[in-house]
Parts: C-alpha cells; structure tokens; sequence
C-alpha cells in the first residue's frame, strides 16, 4: 500500500449492481479501495444490523491496492465488518452507491445507501452516499461520472465537519442537460402507502406494499426540487436527531 487514502465502497444494491461496479470505476484512481458490499439486494433495509444469524464475508479480488468483499448482512454491517476485521482500522474516507433509485427527500430515513454512510459518520470518516434518480437495473451511470469525480475530489481535499455526510442525488438526464450542483435542504415528504391483498395458492393472504411519494410544501432550495430540476442535489446530513429548536417549547411543558 502506498501513501494514497484508503477509501470504503459499499451499497445497498448489493456487490454485482451496476451502479456499485460505476462507483468503482470512478472512486479507484483516488486510493487504495476496500470494497465491501451486500452480497444480495439490501433496499429498504435502513440502519439494521444482523443480530440472528452469523455473518460471512467472501473474498472476490484482490490486486495491489483494491479489494473486494461481499458480505451477506446489511450495508451497516457492511461497514462495521469493514472497519473491524477487513481494513483492521478506519478508512480515510467512505463511498456508498450509486444506488439505483433516489435518496432524496424523506426516503433517506429508509435507505441502506444511506445507513452505510451515516453509519462512516458516526465513526469520524468523511462520508458521501450518491443516489441516480433511476431504479433501472440498465439505468445509464456515465452522466453522473463527472459529478462523482468531481464532489469526491472536494471531499477528499478537504474533509468534512465532525459528524456530517452527504447525501447525493444524481438525475437521470444526459450529462448536457445536468444544469450543475446545487448544495440543498431535505424536502419535506412522505409516502402514502398502500397494500394489495393477495392471496397464494395455499388460500392464506399475503400483502404487497405499494405506494406513491408525495411532497408537503414546496421550495427551490430542496434536493426533491433540484433532481427535478436536473440539478445534483448535494444535502449535508447529520445523526444527531435533536430537535434543538423544540427544546425551550418542553422545558416549558416539563
């Protein structure tokens, strides 16, 4: 290993996604990489962690300067894995995605790409999540390569502030219809989900969740606005949930 950072790459799409194997490609001549990734679609699964059952790790390359694991746990497993027994020590900095689909808005509360990132966070590593607002699984990552390239070389050059990350969304536009990168608050939204009650061949139901993302206000200034907008959508995220401007309003109350 020479003196370049040792930089984590992860997802939640799993190790074989095509948008893990773009980042691959566009984060490698930064450092020494040390992938390790879900060995299977990790969607949806948020911040959990593997408590019963054990967990494996699978050695798939390794060269001078990259290796590659994929692990059958959650992406924070992943990273946890990755920081105790793989790297043997913090990486420098920490990569997750390109996750097929988008992390803008409330979806980051959901989101594997995420945890992984909050999860480098919460363990002082510079940290970006990048999401591509397409959940093709033949989605077309090289417009995002610039963009990737370009807001890993800031972060890598000069770090982040204790316990931020950032979270990145990506339009699915053609590199010459991507207007820039715009730095962004969260939008305001939720799901309005639904279930479709089915039933299998034994006669037992079984449901199906279903739903469709709506916005509560507006704003030019939201990530939710900008990939719309096809703009990259650049929000720093932070773990602490405090809510510091609700806590006179319950010292009053309690």
């Amino acid at each position: 290993m020479n003196d370049k950072p040792l930089i984590l790459i992860t997802n939640d799409d799993g190790v074989k996604a095509p948008g893990i194997r773009a980042l691959i490609r566009y984060i490698r001549p930064f450092g020494n990489i040390v992938v390790v990734a879900p060995d299977r679609p990790q969607s949806g699964t948020a911040h959990a962690v593997t408590i019963a059952h054990p967990l494996r790790l699978e050695l798939i390359a390794s060269e001078p300067g990259y290796e590659e694991y994929s692990c059958n746990g959650t992406p924070a497993d992943c990273v946890k894995l990755a920081f105790k027994i793989v790297m043997k020590r913090r990486p420098d900095f920490l990569f997750s995605g390109i996750n097929h689909g988008t992390n803008a808005s409330i979806n980051i509360v959901y989101s594997g790409t995420m945890a992984a990132v909050l999860e480098g966070a919460l363990a002082g590593v510079p940290s970006v999540g990048f999401s591509l607002n397409n959940y093709s699984q033949h989605a077309d990552f090289g417009p995002a390569e610039e963009f990737v390239k370009t807001i890993a070389t800031k972060v890598i050059s000069g770090g982040l502030p204790s316990g931020v990350c950032l979270n990145v969304n990506l339009p699915a536009v053609p590199a010459a219809d991507i207007r820039g990168i715009k730095l962004c608050r969260q939008a305001n939204g939720t799901w309005e989900e639904d279930f479709d009650e089915r039933e299998d061949p034994h006669g037992h139901k079984y449901y199906w969740m279903k739903g469709v993302y709506a916005q509560i206000g507006k704003g030019e200034d939201t990530d939710q606005w900008a990939v719309e907008n096809n703009y990259v959508a650049v929000v720093p995220v932070q773990f602490d949930l405090t809510a510091y401007q609700t806590l006179e309003l319950l010292r009053e109350r309690f």
